[in-house]
């Protein structure tokens, strides 16, 4: 719950621009606190990472007259996965 409201926070106060942040943050919560089989996750995602990869799909949104969001969902989930691993 803090964690939630700490990136939300962080989301209000940079005005959006620390956003990729913020998500990172949840995520890494969230994956932390995840055991499967017995092993934890572990999740190794950083916000620059994250920030780049949206400068990419908001580029392309804008390009593609909003097409592209289609795509961006699945580009994250995609991201989310390749960025966690077990300890």
């Amino acid at each position: 719950m803090l964690v939630g409201i700490l990136s939300t926070l962080l989301m209000i106060f940079t005005l959006g621009l620390a956003t990729p942040w913020a998500i990172v943050m949840r995520y890494r919560w969230r994956t932390n606190h995840t055991v499967i089989d017995g092993r934890r996750l572990r999740f190794t995602g950083s916000g620059v990472g994250l920030f780049g990869n949206r400068l990419k799909w908001w580029f392309l949104c804008i390009v593609t007259l909003g097409i592209y969001i289609f795509w961006v969902v699945p580009r994250l989930t995609r991201w989310t996965v390749e960025n966690q691993t077990f300890d």
